[in-house]
């Protein structure tokens, strides 16, 4: 699946406090930890005392530039000491330092845990200059009261000042009431406080007015998770991937812990089709793998019909592609073709089953007809045969705005099953 970070400051800002306890957890510090300085800036770091422990980082880093443990922690620190900055100039070189204390730890070798994909979404997020990568990212709001009120909450969310964050999130909300960030930030800070059903009640909120983004959801299955309500995380993981299912860290930040603790393998069932179709100055070329044709009474010989089919669409300088979708100029494989291709091959296993000319059907043709006949064909498709982003993934958000009752069903009938 094709990589895509999501910058978003104020969701940098709201992970800062998770990202610490993960530090904290998954790597006690080395051997030179033994310096009190050291043992007691790591503490304040993993309590998000995040300015009482950044004059004891920056002597630490001083002393040691080789650190990347130090530099790390003193990169998040600085990232959040420059969210409460009010001069602009100022706030843009706090965010160029702590980009490059990042930087840094990144090429020492800096690796304790998950968090690290929060060090590479700062990174990607902020220009070397301090500036935003992306400028469409920050701003929460067209109106400029609710973006003053979710800079106040970041601010006090920052300073460990719960009540003063919640008010200014809710404040925000009033003032723009399709402001996705501002019951999601509401959620975290419950969970900053372990009131898990609150975090949870503002989290659906989130949901409601953008049931089309991933966070609200995974924030809420992180809740689950926490509770060892096992089911009801996995629940809001697939939302989250319905949601966003090309983005890795969708994926490894949701399923991925749920399978962990569940332990439960992750998987597609195994279907590859045995022949294809390649095109070349105008003429269409079918490929078979000629050991699909050794068993006759397999039906293996039928994903032939496979290539077939894709090279019906290929007809013609792609007559059917541009008869399929008129809007486009430039020809892709798209879900319709795919799932035709595959149709296909199931239209002729059906029909020599009602001749009775197979014995024993080949496990991936099974799979298949399964699929076809459980209505999760285009699904499957979706999520498994998928080889870069502007392919059949364009056809995604289309197919989930009618189908996301099925998209969900495969993800939960399939892919977390176990059985693949």
């Amino acid at each position: 699946m094709p990589t895509r970070l999501t910058t978003s400051r104020g969701r940098l800002v709201a992970a800062l406090f998770l990202a610490c306890v993960v530090i904290s957890a998954a790597a006690p510090a080395p051997a030179q930890a033994q310096d009190e300085e050291r043992r007691r800036a790591f503490e304040l770091f993993a309590e998000q005392k995040f300015f009482e422990a950044l004059p004891l980082l920056v002597k630490l880093g001083e002393r040691n530039p080789k650190d990347g443990g130090v530099l790390a922690r003193l990169g998040f620190c600085v990232y959040a000491r420059s969210i409460s900055e009010k001069d602009a100039q100022k706030r843009q070189l706090l965010r160029a330092r702590a980009r490059a204390l990042l930087v840094e730890a990144t090429e020492l070798g800096y690796d304790e845990g998950v968090h690290k994909d929060l060090v590479a979404q700062i990174i990607a997020s902020v220009n070397p200059d301090g500036s935003d990568a992306a400028a469409a990212s920050s701003k929460f709001s067209a109106n400029p009261e609710a973006d003053a009120a979710m800079r106040e909450g970041e601010e006090a969310f920052v300073r460990g000042d719960g009540p003063a964050a919640l008010a200014a999130y809710e404040r925000a909300l009033r003032l723009d009431p399709k402001l996705y960030e501002a019951p999601l930030f509401a959620g975290d800070v419950f969970l900053k406080q372990g009131d898990f059903e609150r975090a949870g009640e503002w989290y659906a909120r989130a949901v409601r007015l953008d049931p089309d983004r991933e966070q609200a959801y995974r924030y809420w299955g992180n809740v689950l998770l926490r509770q060892a309500r096992l089911d009801e995380a996995r629940d809001k993981y697939v939302e989250a991937v319905v949601a966003d299912p090309y983005n890795p860290y969708v994926w490894e930040h949701g399923l991925f812990r749920w399978a962990q603790a569940k332990a439960v393998r992750l998987g597609h069932p195994e279907i590859e089709p045995k022949s294809s179709a390649a095109t070349k100055d105008g003429q269409v070329t079918i490929k078979v793998d000629p050991k699909s044709l050794e068993d006759p009474g397999d039906g293996g010989g039928l994903w032939l019909l496979y290539g077939v089919a894709r090279a019906a669409w290929a007809a013609d300088n792609y007559a059917r592609f541009r008869k399929e979708y008129p809007a486009e100029k430039e020809y892709r494989h798209s879900l319709r073709e795919e799932a035709d291709a595959l149709r296909t091959v199931v239209a002729g296993v059906k029909g020599l089953q009602k001749e009775g000319k197979i014995k024993q059907l080949a496990p991936d043709l099974e799979r298949l007809v399964r699929l076809h006949d459980e209505g999760l064909l285009e699904a499957y498709v979706l999520f498994a045969r998928v080889r870069h982003i502007n392919s059949v993934a364009a056809d995604y958000a289309a197919y989930r705005k009618e189908h996301r009752d099925k998209l969900r069903r495969y993800l939960l009938e399939y892919v977390t099953s176990g059985k693949y």
